[in-house]
């Protein structure tokens, strides 16, 4: 099952993800808050995920907030053993669904708890701590706030750690405090700013997350890419997945859906090899 899925990383060991995974934020109702429109449909997406071999799923109890986190544990627990879900703390909302930074470390340890909690887990298997904001990282240290996890990890409350929308002077620092097995920052066919930090994350063994794979709040479009898709019989959905996948071996996507059309279709990218004269077409978006 895992070749029809990318394959999969290692990037620690006891942490095997399936190169395609499923980002549950879409879950919630609209603006990511509140409940979702058809609950039993939310339910059927997970389980179709995981009956597809995604044994990789990315939430943050903030998603809802506590929304998704819920109906993951309502759809799938007791959890199958080859399972891992990535959770993230950093973030909560207001009462008008607002998104706060919060990186208190007082605050990051509740997150944890919140995240066991609602997730009705012992231990989370990942938890990657969300710095800058959703498109532009800051240089600012995070000893403080990753040193806060760590010892929850130490603890044995997390398995593993991971960065969320950071730089590299950040990974750098974050490597001097504890491994970090992932890191998840905005990166598709139209941003490519972090071309850099994804080579060294290969070269790292870390696992890196495109977050957005499909542009997020503003959908990927290009004209370039339509013609791609069509030349190659697949959509600019499956193509961009695709283009992400052979992009480094070191990639792991996480496209997020309500449906469980789209969440089959995101699947069979990773059956689309994409030929060199295409590859050198979409590589031109990210450059124009």
């Amino acid at each position: 099952m895992p070749a029809t899925l990318g394959g999969i990383l290692t990037p620690a060991n006891g942490l095997t993800l399936t190169r395609i995974g499923y980002g549950a934020m879409q879950l919630a109702g609209p603006n990511v808050f509140g409940p979702p429109r058809d609950r039993d449909r939310a339910i059927a997406v997970l389980r179709a995920a995981v009956e597809a071999g995604i044994t990789h799923i990315d939430t943050a109890d903030f998603y809802g907030p506590a929304v998704v986190n819920e109906l993951i544990k309502e759809a799938l627990h007791p959890y199958p053993a080859d399972l891992r879900i990535v959770t993230k703390v950093g973030a909560r909302r207001g009462p008008d669904g607002s998104w706060r930074q919060v990186l208190d470390p007082a605050d990051l340890r509740a997150q944890v708890h919140e995240n066991l909690t609602h997730l009705g887990v012992d231990a989370l298997d990942v938890v990657n701590l969300r710095l800058g904001s959703h498109d532009t990282p800051n240089e600012d240290s995070l000893a403080e706030q990753f040193g806060a996890l760590a010892e929850l990890r130490r603890q044995g409350l997390i398995r593993h750690l991971g960065l969320s929308a950071v730089s590299a002077r950040q990974l750098a620092e974050a490597r001097t405090i504890a491994p970090v097995v992932t890191v998840q920052n905005l990166y598709n066919l139209a941003n490519r700013q972090d071309d850099d930090l994804l080579d060294r994350c290969a070269a790292q063994n870390i696992a890196f997350v495109p977050y957005f794979p499909l542009g997020g709040f503003s959908p990927l479009q290009s004209e370039t890419l339509t013609k791609v898709a069509a030349r190659l019989e697949a959509s600019p959905q499956q193509v961009a997945l695709a283009w992400l996948l052979q992009r480094s071996p070191a990639v792991a996507i996480i496209p997020g859906t309500s449906s469980v059309t789209h969440l089959r279709e995101n699947i069979a990218s990773a059956a689309l090899t994409l030929p060199a004269d295409a590859i050198e077409e979409l590589d031109g978006i990210g450059t124009a």
